[in-house]
């Protein structure tokens, strides 16, 4: 596959994420590089939805380490159980948070960023990664976005 995305922004937001998943799929198939398949799948969410941010933070020990990611400088290392992507972490479950300031301990890596989704990878039943997905409109993700960045995760479990 080319690496170009062909999108049709005119679409619903899941026919968006319908049309894009089999190209991220193409994309990533039979390149063993995790940090290039992390890195084309940040950017190509970011291209597709124009969020603020999206990114990958990498378990490593008691700690997630910033990975691969699209948008402004970010947090570099975030504790188990702190901020969204450090619960989502300890909760092993995707959460879906409308209004950042409200979510208690949260991280303002950034000012800019108002609500988020942080979807975790599995690997043997252990998270060993989170996707932090931000953006900078309040109440800007779903449950279509969780549905289908949780299947897109499915996909990525595959490069750990």
């Amino acid at each position: 596959m080319a690496e170009e995305l062909l999108l049709d922004t005119t679409l619903s937001k899941a026919e968006q994420y319908r049309q894009l998943l089999p190209q991220l799929e193409a994309l990533t198939a039979g390149e063993p590089d995790r940090v290039a398949n992390l890195a084309n799948t940040a950017a190509a969410l970011r291209q597709a939805f124009g969020f603020f941010w999206v990114g990958f933070y990498l378990v490593q020990g008691d700690e997630l380490v910033l990975g691969p990611f699209q948008g402004p400088i970010a947090c570099t290392r975030i504790r188990r159980g702190k901020g969204v992507c450090g619960s989502s972490w300890d909760q092993a479950t995707t959460l879906l948070v409308p209004d950042v300031e409200a979510f208690p301990g949260h991280i303002a890596c950034s000012s800019d960023s108002k609500s988020e989704i942080v979807v975790p990878i599995f690997k043997n039943d252990q998270v060993v990664a989170v996707l932090d997905v931000d953006s900078d409109q309040l109440n800007d993700f779903d449950t279509t976005d969780q549905q289908f960045l949780e299947q897109l995760m499915q996909l990525a479990a595959k490069w750990f």
